[in-house]
């Protein structure tokens, strides 16, 4: 685990850009490795994890209402991404749970997006839930170039099926 400056990715969060949508558009600086692209959903490496593995999820849609901003079928939609990608996750990282939840603020993070963050076997009780993916408790964990390229190629392999734009 590295340190993290907390206060600064908070301002960014509440004053820069939506990094989802920056993401997408390719913006320099935004860049997160893709691991699934349906065209409406993708999932990504978290860049800034605290558990190995950590993924999120989102609309490619610039959505803020985590429900009322989907029809029903929006919705169960991308929770069947949620749900095929923590699959697949499981299969790719050793998990005694799989934690998947909806954060973010209308004061920041704004852009529906779902954390899949796989516990590993062995944490103690009192490390695990919120504490596991708390930044102040645990720091940030810190990903060589390579083993995070290895990883989501891993998990590319598993969802089987190519990013969109990519060839098969």
């Amino acid at each position: 685990m590295t340190d993290f400056d907390i206060d600064a990715y908070h301002r960014a969060a509440q004053t820069g850009p939506c990094f989802v949508c920056q993401m997408l558009a390719g913006a320099p600086g935004y860049e997160h490795r893709i691991v699934y692209d349906d065209g409406d959903h993708v999932a990504f490496l978290d860049k800034h994890p605290t558990l190995y593995g950590k993924l999120l999820v989102t609309p490619r849609a610039h959505v803020e209402d985590t429900i009322g901003g989907f029809t029903e079928e929006g919705y169960l939609a991308l929770q069947r991404v949620v749900h095929q990608v923590a699959g697949a996750l499981a299969k790719v990282v050793e998990t005694e749970r799989m934690y998947i939840m909806s954060l973010g603020s209308m004061q920041g993070n704004a852009h529906v997006h779902w954390h899949i963050a796989p516990l590993p076997p062995g944490v103690p009780y009192h490390e695990q839930q919120f504490y596991a993916l708390d930044w102040s408790t645990r720091g940030r964990l810190q990903l060589a170039d390579d083993e995070a390229d290895h990883l989501a190629e891993r998990l590319r392999a598993q969802l089987d099926r190519p990013v969109v734009g990519e060839e098969a």
